[in-house]
């Protein structure tokens, strides 16, 4: 279009001014066109081989309709990066707050990404471990041979020796081209709640089976020979101690049930503290037949609130536990001192005593310092759990005090929170048996 206006101009001077005129005009004309255009084309090169986004050249002529066409494609190019940014910020975010850990590899094991957990449980530095061999990070064989053997399709248990020895459940998942997802997941606690299950089967199964051969035992002698009366009645008493004894241990087992599954915290009912602690003096009383001094110290002037049924069976736990394993004449001491900030309730006993390494297994289920003693006295191995999560349910703590030989003292406290002023203010209760 430029070309057929410039002839047409060289046309007119040819007729007007001769053809040199025509020709020298054509040619100029010519020749500016050809400079104009490399003028935009050098801009062009220029842009091209250094883009900034926003910087497109500006044109003139047919190279404005360029350049503008080039500006939209830019537009739309940096549309589209900005909103692929914004996913692998929302994948990365996603990632971060997933709670397993996640390391994305590449066709040679090389770490591409990790989120904050993989960092966690291989002790891992994204920004510093980006592009290393995950197995120069992670040697440990069973991992490595895992790793390399290019078979994931069961998930591989990794124990470790950092946290107190933390385990965990590791796979490997291909996708794409080559690319692979590592997953890791902490099931140090679920290992250990299995292990004290089966432990807690295991135990079960021991405690019935001893009284379970001694009924059948009696049953058997009983109906092979013939007793005296006497005899008879001897076997049946034991018989029954037995009985007595499985069914102590299916109660207390069903206790520990209803507490585990009790979904709500107790109802904050008022727990009368001096009335129910006559009671369980007199209850230590009558287990210890006389054999020895209950002492009952208790300031008035506090209730608690909870479940007064939880309440008294965890104390009165405490309480056995101290008659039980005192030997004759010693002293059982219940003592109860509260204020507005804190309610104790503790029983000290001059018994045998624990050894300190016994101590902090005291409230497993089943766990007992000398197990021919426990079962002696009657006692079921599960009280002190009963007491643990009677006090977890009430917000409070129990505190052991102990040493071999020299007795023992029970303390369990209980927070502000449930502590309340008496209903009524009795006279200070400090009687002696």
């Amino acid at each position: 279009m430029v070309v057929a206006l410039l002839a047409l101009a060289a046309w007119i001077m040819h007729h007007m001014f001769g053809a040199t005129t025509g020709w020298i005009a054509f040619s100029g004309g010519v020749v500016m066109l050809l400079l104009h255009h490399m003028k935009h084309v050098d801009a062009l090169t220029r842009w091209l081989k250094l883009p900034v986004a926003g910087k497109v050249p500006v044109g003139s002529g047919v190279w404005d309709y360029v350049f503008s066409l080039l500006y939209r494609f830019e537009r739309v190019k940096n549309k589209q990066q900005q909103q692929l940014a914004k996913t692998l910020v929302r994948f990365r975010q996603a990632g971060r707050a997933h709670p397993d850990g996640v390391v994305i590899l590449d066709a040679d094991n090389r770490i591409e990404w990790c989120n904050d957990t993989a960092e966690s449980h291989f002790d891992l530095n994204v920004e510093t471990d980006v592009g290393q061999p995950l197995i120069n990070l992670m040697r440990q064989p069973d991992f490595v041979a895992y790793v390399e053997s290019g078979d994931y399709a069961q998930p591989l248990e990794l124990r470790t020796t950092r946290g107190g020895g933390a385990i965990f459940s590791v796979q490997i998942i291909p996708y794409g081209d080559a690319q692979k997802l590592l997953l890791s997941r902490d099931v140090t606690r679920l290992e250990k709640l299995e292990t004290m299950r089966r432990d807690f089967v295991a135990n079960v199964s021991h405690e019935l089976r001893t009284p379970l051969t001694v009924l059948s035992g009696f049953l058997e002698t009983i109906k092979e020979l013939q007793l005296d009366p006497q005899r008879s009645r001897d076997y049946m008493n034991l018989m029954a101690e037995q009985g007595k004894r499985m069914e102590r241990i299916v109660d207390d087992l069903l206790t520990l049930s209803t507490l585990e599954s009790a979904p709500n915290p107790p109802l904050d009912e008022r727990v009368r503290i001096v009335p129910l602690l006559e009671r369980l003096r007199t209850e230590a009383e009558a287990l210890s037949g006389g054999k020895h001094r209950v002492v009952l110290d208790a300031e008035p002037g506090f209730d608690l609130l909870g479940a007064e049924n939880e309440i008294a069976s965890a104390m009165g736990n405490l309480v056995t536990n101290a008659v039980r394993y005192t030997p004759d004449g010693g002293e059982v001491r219940i003592t109860w001192r509260a204020s507005a900030d804190e309610a104790e309730f503790a029983v000290n006993d001059s018994g045998i005593g624990i050894a300190p390494e016994h101590i902090p297994r005291l409230t497993e289920r089943f766990y007992r310092v000398d197990r021919s003693r426990s079962r002696a006295t009657g006692g079921t191995g599960l009280g002190l759990a009963i007491v643990k999560h009677i006090l977890n349910r009430h917000q409070a703590t129990l505190d052991i005090k102990s040493e071999a030989g020299k007795g023992s003292r029970f303390a369990a406290r209980f927070p502000a929170r449930r502590i309340v002023p008496a209903a009524t203010l009795p006279e200070t209760v400090a009687r002696e048996a």
